[in-house]
C-alpha cells in the first residue's frame, strides 16, 4: 500500500506552496489563496453571466465581494501576526470557512449551462456495470448500528477539516498545513466544476420512491438527517466533495503524520461507504470523488514548480 501512496505525495522542496508569495498591490498571495479566491471568482462570474435567471443574484455577488475582501484581510493579518498560534488560528479559520462558503454557491449554478439533471445516465451506467442498482441493493445490509456508525463517519468529516489542519501545523509546521489546504481547495474546485458541467441531483431527489428500508439509528443518524435536510441542497453530487476531501485528508496524513493516517483509515473507508449507504451519493459520485482527489495530488508537484517560477519572476 505504501508505494502507490508515495507516488501521490512525493517529497517537495520546503519552498513549494508555503512561503512563496506573489504580490499584488502589496498583498502577498500564496498558492492556496489563489485557488480559493479563484474558486470564488468562478462562482461570482457565473452568477454575473446568468444573473437574469438567478434569484437574488446581485445580493450574492455583493456578498461574494465582501467575503473575498475579508479573506484578503485575513491574508494581511496572517502575514503580520507574530505568534505561531495566532498565525495558525487566522489561517485555519479563514481557509476552511472560504471552502465552506463556496460550496452552497454552486447549487443554483448547476442548471445554468446544461439545463437537465444527468441522474438517468448515471443510473443506467451503474446498472450496466453492476447488474443492479447498487444504492438499492445495499438496503439488504441496513441495520441501526451500522447506520449509526456510518452517519457518525459522515458527520465527523466536518470536524476532521480543522482537526487535521491543526495536527499538520503543530507536528510538521506551516508547510504541511499549506499543502493540505491547497489540496483541499483545488479538489473542491474541481468537484464544483464537475457539478456545473455534469449536474446530478442525487439519489434522494431522483429515486427516493424506490427505497423500501428506512435509515434508523440514534444520535448521529438524527444529526446526519438534519444536515441533509437543512444544510445541503439538491445536486453537487458528481464528483462527491465528501469523498474527494476525505481522500485528501487521508493521504496528507500519510505524508505528514503517519499515526493520524492509521487512526483515520477506518473513518475514511467508512465515509466512502456512507456516501452510498446513507443515500447522499451514487457509487459513481463517490468513485469520481476519490479519482478527483488522486488526480489533484498527482498534479500538485507540477503546480508547485509553476508557482515557484511565477514567484521568482517578481524578484
Amino acid at each position: 500500500m505504501a508505494e502507490p501512496i508515495e507516488r501521490l505525495c512525493p517529497e517537495a522542496p520546503a519552498s513549494t506552496l508555503q512561503g512563496r508569495r506573489v504580490f499584488v498591490l502589496g498583498l502577498g498571495f500564496q498558492a492556496t489563496d489563489v485557488v480559493l479566491i479563484g474558486s470564488l471568482l468562478f462562482c461570482t462570474s457565473l452568477t454575473v453571466i446568468f444573473q437574469a435567471r438567478l434569484k437574488g443574484a446581485w445580493a450574492t455577488i455583493a456578498t461574494n465581494i465582501i467575503v473575498g475582501l475579508l479573506f484578503c484581510v485575513s491574508i494581511w493579518l496572517q502575514q503580520r501576526a507574530s505568534g505561531r498560534i495566532l498565525k495558525f488560528a487566522i489561517r485555519m479559520t479563514a481557509a476552511p470557512l472560504m471552502i465552506a462558503y463556496i460550496f452552497p454557491l454552486v447549487s443554483p449554478l448547476q442548471l445554468m449551462i446544461f439545463r437537465n439533471w444527468n441522474d438517468d445516465l448515471v443510473l443506467k451506467a451503474e446498472h450496466a456495470v453492476f447488474g443492479v442498482q447498487p444504492i438499492i441493493w445495499i438496503e439488504k445490509f441496513i441495520s441501526p448500528a451500522l447506520t449509526e456508525w456510518l452517519m457518525f463517519s459522515y458527520i465527523i468529516y466536518f470536524i476532521l477539516y480543522p482537526l487535521l489542519c491543526g495536527i499538520l501545523y503543530f507536528k510538521r509546521g506551516e508547510r504541511g498545513m499549506e499543502e493540505y489546504l491547497f489540496s483541499l481547495g483545488l479538489a473542491n474546485f474541481l468537484c464544483n466544476l464537475g457539478a456545473v458541467l455534469f449536474p446530478v441531483a442525487g439519489p434522494l431527489f431522483k429515486i427516493a420512491d424506490q427505497y423500501t428500508v428506512p435509515l434508523k439509528g440514534y444520535f448521529f443518524t438524527s444529526l446526519g438527517e438534519y444536515v441533509r435536510n437543512n444544510l445541503q441542497a439538491i445536486g453537487s453530487s458528481l464528483p462527491s466533495p465528501h469523498c474527494a476531501s476525505a481522500t485528501v485528508m487521508w493521504i496528507m496524513a500519510y505524508k505528514y503524520h503517519r499515526p493520524t493516517f492509521y487512526a483515520l483509515s477506518p473513518i475514511v473507508i467508512s465515509i466512502y461507504i456512507a456516501t452510498v449507504y446513507c443515500r447522499y451519493h451514487y457509487v459513481s459520485d463517490s468513485v469520481f470523488g476519490i479519482l478527483t482527489a488522486l488526480g489533484t495530488l498527482l498534479i500538485i508537484p507540477s503546480l508547485a514548480k509553476a508557482w515557484d517560477r511565477r514567484a521568482d519572476r517578481q524578484r
